[in-house]
């Protein structure tokens, strides 16, 4: 029984890694080399996959308990998480129009440093000052990619680190959110809300 729950658990990591790999390059091919020109169409299609897979895991699979939502505060901190994932989403698939897969994810590795920025300013909650250190040279690294990107295109560079950011952001307010008394109820929604994060 153990042996199954582990082998289950690394099959969802897999496929949470494969789909994440699979849609980037998918975006990517669409976005540029096919020469498809709705970013946020693609957007409004992976949300909607997102939706029904979630339901479906949650509702006939039974992955988690069905919950529903009980106050009106809860709506309102769903869709602000649900608001700033679509919005990285969306700005991460502009930017792939503009900018290869390979540079895209250096930019992405940024995420810890802006997660680092937004958890100071929103909670005032300090890291260790080693973990600021770390994020120095993956910064720096970008910084120099970015330098000798021979396809580098500013507006596709903005919207990538504001794809970063808005990830950076949804990552925060998901700790605040989620650690909020009374609001356990988010963990179900979680797969809608944050897959292919």
């Amino acid at each position: 029984m153990k042996t199954n729950s582990k082998l289950f658990t690394i099959g969802l990591v897999t496929a949470w890694y494969s789909s994440n790999i699979g849609v980037l390059l998918l975006n990517k091919y669409l976005l540029s080399n096919y020469g498809f020109r709705y970013p946020i169409f693609l957007t409004m299609c992976h949300m909607t996959a997102c939706s029904l897979l979630s339901y479906i895991a949650i509702a006939w699979m039974k992955m988690v308990p069905m919950q529903t939502i009980r106050s009106r505060v809860q709506f309102f901190k769903i869709s602000a998480l649900s608001l700033v994932f679509c919005v990285s989403v969306v700005f991460g698939n502009i930017s792939l129009r503009f900018l290869p897969v390979s540079f895209n994810q250096a930019v992405g590795a940024t995420t810890p440093f802006f997660t680092a920025v937004f958890a100071y300013l929103m909670t005032l909650k300090r890291e260790a000052w080693l973990t600021y250190l770390t994020l120095v040279p993956v910064v720096a690294g970008v910084i120099i990619a970015s330098g000798g990107e021979p396809s580098f295109n500013l507006f596709g560079f903005i919207m990538c680190i504001s794809a970063t950011a808005a990830r950076a952001l949804k990552t925060v307010l998901q700790g605040i959110l989620l650690s909020s008394e009374g609001l356990g109820m988010f963990m179900p929604f979680a797969p809608a809300l944050f897959c292919m994060a």
